[in-house]
C-alpha cells in the first residue's frame, strides 16, 4: 500500500504557471505507474497526465499537450506535474493517483488504487 500526500496548489494569474508535487510513502512509488487528475466542481475527474514507473512512458490529454510536463524523481518518491500558461477552466483539485498495473497510459479512475487528498489550484482572470 502506498499513502499520497500532494502540494503546489494556490492561487494563480492565467497565462502563469505552478508545479505539484505529489510524494509518496509506504511502498516506494518506483512500483506504480503514476496519474494526475484534476476535478473541477460538477465535473467529472479526468486524467490531465500519466507516467511509467520508469519514466519513460507519459500520457497527457490534448487539452494540456505543450503546457504540462510530468515527470518523477523514484529517488525521492516524487511525481510533479509542471503546468504552465494556466487557462481560468483549469481550476479544480488536482490529485494525484498510483496505478498497480497500469504503464503510464491509462487514464479512468478505476485503473488507479491510490488516491492523494488533492491540491486546490485556482486561476485568476
Amino acid at each position: 500500500q502506498v499513502q499520497l500526500v500532494e502540494s503546489g496548489g494556490g492561487l494563480v494569474q492565467a497565462g502563469g504557471s505552478l508545479r505539484l508535487s505529489c510524494v509518496a510513502s509506504g511502498r516506494t512509488s518506483s512500483n506504480y505507474a503514476m496519474g494526475w487528475f484534476r476535478q473541477a466542481p460538477g465535473k467529472e475527474r479526468e486524467c490531465v497526465a500519466a507516467i511509467s514507473r520508469t519514466g519513460g512512458n507519459t500520457y497527457y490529454a490534448d487539452s494540456v499537450k505543450g503546457r504540462f510536463t510530468i515527470f518523477r524523481i523514484n529517488a525521492k518518491n516524487t511525481v510533479f506535474l509542471q503546468m504552465n500558461i494556466l487557462e481560468t477552466e483549469e481550476a479544480a483539485v488536482y490529485y494525484c493517483a498510483a496505478d498497480e498495473h497500469g504503464f503510464g497510459d491509462r487514464t479512468r479512475t478505476h485503473d488507479y488504487n491510490y488516491w492523494g487528498q488533492g491540491t486546490q489550484v485556482t486561476v485568476s482572470s
